[in-house]
């Protein structure tokens, strides 16, 4: 049973009290990310995670990490478009010292000059990184085609530019603007002494901050016509990523879209895996996943194609996108589908980590607790209309995006182009 606590500073604390398990996992999440960044200091959230963990008054880089690790546990933290967590994973034993550490950490950044000046080189060399890896660079040129001028159409990490342009006092700014009790959550899953945590939590989190972090740059689509866009590189296959705009993260059709997700791409069983990897040997590895954000959302399809069957690959991949919306879905794989959902549902929540996840995402994007008998009643609840009225939706030729990293010609892409305008 979940136990949510608000703290008369608006800190907002989430137990999940497992006393049979020897773990115990804890997440401080703060709701900020990249889509909250102004563009001159693109990939702030992401400089600020890697800041925290430099060490603090009373900790230095190395003793954060054998502080955890050192004990047998697990330290880490992400950033993302909406969200940062930071987050270890211990054995009961050691909670309060993991909660020391992580409160620490997120709260007490000591933001050493030298420390910022090494670690923006190793971001920079990490955006790098990223640009050599073709399958991460289509989908960066894939969010700046779906959300132009917009946050979320530039990368996590931010730009060279935009890396080497922030300052301690840029990175000190957005902390004490966002890193207040009212933008964070902590979660804690395991085994644990509730009052004795709740106590230090208490204590950890004691200050009150009146400001109120800034509001978020809504997203509107104008998208008319589907678009295409091809970074010419000499890769060992060609690189492809698809995107739909959906909606937000709290729509009453997401159960639905999550459906979709695992017929089309979710797993070994799905039908674009059996139809252009399969049959036809188009690809290694092709897959689906959806993105979820406060207003707005992705229906994303990922492959690594051979560059001779680009075209063909576009051209099946249309076709699937096409007989969902048009044909119903048979009872056997609808079943098959929310059967699936629910085993990976129930077994990610047998993990005191994957649960602390899963809590600490629902928690910070929708201020909410999630219902695990209430989320597997709507999945069922779901028919082949529902899945058909959605897949006609939102797969149409004008929704259409595709990003290309490859060696692919400017009369490959205009004959790719025709294909997106065949759905």
């Amino acid at each position: 049973m979940y136990e949510r606590i608000n703290l008369n500073n608006g800190l907002r604390v989430i137990l999940n009290h497992m006393p049979h398990m020897a773990s115990s996992a804890i997440g401080v999440w703060i709701a900020v990310g990249s889509r909250d960044e102004k563009a001159d200091v693109s990939g702030i959230s992401h400089f600020l995670e890697h800041m925290v963990f430099k060490g603090t008054p009373s900790r230095s880089s190395r003793k954060i990490k054998e502080d955890i690790e050192g004990r047998g546990g697990s330290l880490n933290g992400f950033t993302s478009e909406e969200m940062t967590c930071y987050l270890a994973k211990v054995s009961s034993v050691h909670i309060d010292n993991a909660l020391d550490v992580i409160s620490d950490m997120a709260l007490h950044a000591h933001m050493d000059e030298d420390d910022i000046r090494r670690e923006r080189n190793v971001i920079i060399e990490e955006i790098k990184m990223y640009l050599d890896l073709p399958n991460h660079h289509v989908y960066d040129i894939l969010s700046g085609l779906m959300w132009p001028r917009h946050p979320l159409g530039i990368s996590i990490a931010g730009t060279i530019k935009s890396v080497n342009s922030i300052t301690r006092k840029d990175l000190l700014d957005y902390k004490n603007k966002n890193y207040i009790p009212k933008n964070i959550v902590v979660v804690l899953c395991g085994n644990f002494n509730r009052d004795a945590i709740l106590g230090r939590i208490n204590k950890m989190f004691s200050e009150n901050v009146k400001s109120r972090p800034p509001h978020f740059v809504e997203f509107s689509n104008s998208q008319r016509t589907p678009q295409i866009k091809v970074f010419y590189k000499a890769t060992e296959q060609s690189h492809l990523s698809m995107g739909m705009h959906t909606f937000g993260s709290t729509h009453k059709d997401r159960y639905i879209l999550g459906l979709l997700h695992i017929i089309l791409g979710a797993n070994m069983s799905s039908r674009l895996f059996e139809n252009v990897r399969e049959k036809r040997g188009l690809a290694y590895e092709i897959g689906t996943e959806i993105k979820k954000y406060k207003e707005t959302g992705a229906f994303i399809i990922n492959a690594g194609i051979e560059h001779k069957k680009v075209k063909e690959a576009v051209k099946v991949i249309i076709q699937e996108l096409r007989k969902i919306a048009s044909k119903p879905v048979l009872k056997k794989e609808l079943a098959m589908a929310k059967e699936f959902f629910k085993v990976q549902l129930l077994l990610a929540l047998e993990e005191t980590l994957s649960h602390m996840l899963w809590l600490g995402e629902k928690v910070i994007s929708q201020d909410e607790l999630p219902d695990k008998s209430d989320i597997i009643k709507k999945m069922d609840s779901v028919s082949g209309s529902d899945l058909q009225r959605v897949a006609k939706s939102i797969f149409i030729d004008k929704n259409l995006n595709l990003a290309l990293v490859g060696p692919v010609k400017d009369k490959e892409a205009k004959e790719i182009e025709r294909e997106l305008n065949s759905l």
